[in-house]
């Protein structure tokens, strides 16, 4: 507790420009075979814990917290930003919001000079925007690029209120002890988009009513046009704009039947909760983890366990159990490579922010040191994206 309490204050007196990822004892975060993690930090709020482990040959899917200004402005809400994006038929859509989302936030919210429902939406479209310019650049040389999506799950907190938007399948989930019994409740606070539900699909056939094949059953899974699973996503450009569905684009993407409305949207789902004293934590994952652990498997891990080092728990229960389901032992899937590895389970990420009621509870001008921390994989030069290009 002193080392963390000594850690915080000397953050405090560091030019902003030397407080990347000065906090917590892992500091930086530490590496271990395919996984990444940082078992403990500090952010405006409470402390978090994070953790990544890659299956594909480059990983795909990237994350990002962020605590401090929300703005540009000196006056500006303070807070903290989590985002996680599962990306899919490659690394650079999901690296693209890594890099432009939070920046495209807070440039709105310094126009608004407030954190708000439309703030985090102009976000998302002014990132899908950008992503449009960067496939519309690279098309001439790079057409598969039209091709590579992602997922996108931002939770933000400010001034007591927690935003929470997302497009895709990744998930945030509440755990709220309940008072009566001291047990810890599950509480899901995402919608997801991914068309094994049955409402989403219902969702597909009223938004494309002379399409009857706008999602179709393709080796006993739900896709849309038979080709993602996904109903919104940033990128995927191939099924928002025509022109980008044709040569020189893999055939296996390209549509036979022409289109004129946007098969995939990359409107967000957003909600705001006012929290509360007895919220405790917030879990966001990639679908990696929820293909094997419930909401309430991962919350009452959390809750059973010490703080520090909660993602990597929820990262090794999860390989666990894939392990389980292939009949193997975990030792044994650890030491398949990654690419390999992808035909055990998914890129994995968790992030999980604990909240602590005094600071989640302060006024959204409260200051304190920035924080700025991304999800890590092995580092490996990006390649062209090769025909085996897998999609969500």
């Amino acid at each position: 507790m002193l080392s963390r309490l000594m850690n915080f204050l000397r953050a405090c007196w560091l030019p902003s420009s030397d407080r990347y990822v000065q906090l917590g004892s892992d500091a930086a975060g530490r590496q271990d075979g395919l996984l990444w993690y940082k078992d403990t930090g500090q952010h405006l709020n409470g402390e978090f814990s994070m953790a990544v482990v890659q299956a594909n040959s480059l990983l795909e899917d990237q994350s990002q917290v962020e605590s401090g200004p929300l703005s540009t402005l000196e006056s500006g809400p303070y807070g903290t930003f989590v985002g996680i994006y599962d990306g899919h038929g490659g690394p650079e859509t999901s690296r693209y919001i890594n890099d432009h989302l939070f920046q495209n936030l807070k440039r709105f919210t310094s126009e608004q000079q407030s954190m708000s429902v439309d703030v985090i939406r102009k976000a998302y479209q002014a990132t899908e925007e950008g992503f449009l310019s960067v496939v519309t650049k690279q098309w001439p040389m790079k057409p598969q690029i039209a091709a590579v999506g992602s997922c996108c799950l931002v939770g933000v907190i400010c001034g007591g209120t927690l935003y929470i938007a997302n497009v895709g399948d990744s998930r945030a989930v509440l755990g709220r002890v309940m008072k009566a019994t001291g047990e810890v409740l599950a509480i899901q606070l995402s919608s997801e988009h991914n068309v094994a539900i049955e409402s989403v699909r219902q969702e597909m056939h009223s938004l494309h009513p002379d399409d009857s094949r706008i999602v179709v059953l393709k080796h006993n899974v739900w896709r849309v046009k038979g080709l993602i699973q996904v109903s919104r996503s940033i990128g995927d450009i191939y099924l928002k704009k025509a022109e980008f569905n044709r040569e020189p684009l893999y055939t296996k993407f390209r549509l036979r039947e022409p289109f004129t409305r946007p098969i995939l949207s990359s409107e967000p789902s957003i909600s705001v909760h006012e929290l509360q004293p007895h919220d405790q934590f917030v879990i966001f994952a990639s679908d990696g983890l929820w293909e094997h652990l419930s909401n309430q498997e991962a919350v009452d891990i959390v809750q059973n366990h010490p703080r520090s080092g909660s993602a990597r728990r929820l990262v090794k229960t999860a390989l666990q159990e894939a392990a389980k389901k292939r009949e193997m032992r975990y030792s044994d899937l650890k030491k398949i490579e990654r690419g390999v590895r992808r035909h055990f389970h998914d890129d994995i990420t968790v992030i999980v922010v604990f909240l602590d009621s005094n600071l989640v509870s302060r006024a959204s001008s409260a200051r304190g040191p920035s924080l700025s921390v991304r999800g890590r994989g092995i580092n490996i030069p990006a390649k062209t994206l090769a025909p085996s290009m897998e999609t969500s």
